[in-house]
């Protein structure tokens, strides 16, 4: 062999090493290229996944909130019902003090007698219809001081009654349903 045949040898082996270099070199750079598209796939996905998770967590709380706007309304109308009549029982429980204050007027004459009688009928129809609407008395004298429903104005002695007992009603308290529309005014044992 010659020495130009070897040295073509040995160019061809250079062009070849050098392609085979480049091929690698390619191909490196391919599954890099490769790599970071799938690192940028991967990224962008756990970013959607992310923002995904957010807006579950959200509706998830815009529901709960919705719900219990839902069961809040619902309880304030069942109150609105209940109570429909408060106002206006809270208006006339001086009307029903007023007749109870001209029931216990003595008479002495039939006028006066026919009078009271029918101012009593009238007390009697209105509390009728107080009733019906939920309206109650307290129940004081006699029983065990209780400050959610009585209100103390005076102590007395009486050694006859035990500690803390209502010895007189001064005004009559009323509750609509289980609410207190005004306090019995007492006099408590002491």
């Amino acid at each position: 062999m010659t020495e130009t045949t070897e040295n073509k040898d040995l160019v061809q082996e250079d062009v070849q090493a050098e392609k085979t270099a480049e091929e690698v070199a390619q191909t490196e750079v391919q599954e890099e290229v490769e790599l970071s598209i799938e690192e940028q796939y991967e990224a962008k996905l756990a970013e959607l996944q992310a923002k995904l998770d957010d807006e579950e967590n959200r509706h998830l709380r815009l529901r709960a909130d919705f719900d219990n706007l839902r069961r809040r309304q619902q309880l304030d109308r069942e109150a609105a019902e209940k109570y429909r009549a408060q106002s206006l029982l809270s208006d006339l429980l001086p009307v029903l003090d007023n007749f109870e204050r001209a029931l216990q007027v003595e008479t002495t004459s039939e006028e006066t007698a026919s009078i009271i009688k029918g101012i009593e009928m009238v007390y009697r129809s209105l509390l009728e219809a107080t009733e019906k609407e939920g309206l109650q008395v307290i129940k004081a004298e006699g029983e065990q001081f209780d400050p959610n429903i009585h209100q103390a104005v005076m102590q007395e002695q009486d050694s006859e009654k035990e500690t803390g007992v209502v010895v007189r009603e001064l005004q009559k308290g009323y509750i609509l349903k289980d609410r207190v529309l005004r306090p019995t005014m007492v006099s408590v044992n002491e």
